[in-house]
């Protein structure tokens, strides 16, 4: 049975998809997050210690529960695209790409060739050990899976009409947490709302799903509302903490009490 590629989940779901950024390298967060409804995992290669094995485990482990899987990788460099894409994963997040040749370059080693630079590997897992069609692997590789590109300073947002049309991007992820620091801007700053405005309006005229990252389940809300098609929750280090936190201080309130 054909598994549904998270670029065509988004383009046919009739709301918008959240998930969380997965940060430790271990199988038992990718389970209970599993378990606990996310309609996907990201894994955060960029600021944190996950490596391509680990990824590769995860990737299985999570698909296996019925989640989607994206990777953000560590840099824009392009060097840990094909083995990630060999290994299945349903899509990738190409951090700090502040230019149309930058994001050119992404989407091409993402694309099979001759489109593309992608090489073929059918063998691999993401052709089923060699048991997937060839013309069901490249379709798949080309039209199922999430190429997105991260906008994370102004620059790159001022570029973002000609960054969003090139050929084969078929996902952006907004990084309001670089923007901020990037321009020295609060994200309620007039010119930053201006800027993420024009982002989400480039994205909705092209039929590019927009994603972005916040903290909590409001802001979750109010980003679906504003038209972002994917939204990243928290991540499994920062529940852990604020669950662990709440339930130390409530033991220590109760001690207080003597209880």
């Amino acid at each position: 049975m054909l598994r549904l590629g998270f670029a065509r989940r988004l383009a046919s779901a009739d709301r918008c998809l959240y998930g969380t950024w997965v940060k430790t390298p271990a199988l038992e967060p990718v389970e209970i997050l599993a378990d606990a409804g996310f309609d996907f995992l990201v894994l955060d290669q960029e600021h944190a210690p996950l490596t391509f094995e680990f990824a590769y485990a995860a990737t299985v482990a999570a698909q296996g529960a019925g989640l989607s899987v994206l990777v953000r990788v560590p840099d824009r460099s392009g060097s840990h695209l094909q083995r990630l894409l060999d290994a299945g994963v349903d899509g990738i997040l190409v951090p700090r790409v502040t230019s149309v040749d930058e994001a050119s370059a992404a989407v091409r080693q993402m694309t099979f060739s001759p489109a593309g630079d992608r090489g073929i590997g059918i063998t691999s897992r993401a052709g089923r050990w060699g048991g997937l069609p060839r013309a069901e692997y490249l379709r798949f590789g080309d039209e199922e899976v999430l190429r997105a590109v991260q906008l994370e300073e102004i620059g790159a947002l001022e570029a973002v009409e000609e960054i969003l049309d090139v050929a084969g991007l078929n996902g952006v992820f907004l990084g309001m947490g670089d923007l901020q620091l990037s321009s020295g801007l609060p994200e309620s700053d007039p010119s930053i709302q201006k800027l993420v405005d024009r982002f989400l309006t480039a994205a909705r005229e092209r039929g590019v799903p927009a994603g972005t990252a916040v903290q909590n389940a409001a802001q979750a809300h109010a980003a679906a509302d504003r038209g972002y098609r994917f939204v990243m929750v928290s991540n499994d280090t920062s529940l852990l903490r604020t669950a662990a936190t709440s339930l130390a201080g409530q033991l220590s309130e109760g001690a207080s009490h003597g209880v």
